[in-house]
């Protein structure tokens, strides 16, 4: 049987791989620069953030933001805002709009 996957990100596979009631903690202490690459090289343009995050019950995983976040101290218990995941191939990508710390 062949699962039938859609394109893009969505909230509903996010929560198939992080679920929304495990505890989630920041693993990064520094962002990630992510550029845009033009015939094959690096430009100044930058895309995105990322750093890396762990779950209750997963491994390490890296999460894509547009907007440049504040990290907090690693190990902080955290919740996303928005977060999203795509499937590509055997890869699982995440994005989220941004996190809050939870006390």
């Amino acid at each position: 049987m062949k699962i039938k996957r859609t394109s893009g990100y969505s909230e509903t596979l996010a929560k198939m791989y992080i679920p929304s009631d495990v505890s989630t903690y920041s693993l990064s202490i520094n962002l990630d620069t992510q550029v845009k690459w033009v015939n094959g090289r690096p430009t100044d343009e930058v895309t995105g953030y990322q750093c890396w995050f762990i779950a209750e019950g997963t491994e390490p995983f890296k999460v894509k933001f547009t907007n440049k976040v504040s990290l907090p101290s690693m190990f902080t218990k955290i919740k996303f805002q928005n977060l999203e995941a795509c499937e590509v191939g055997n890869n699982v990508y995440f994005k989220a709009n941004g996190f809050e710390v939870m006390k």
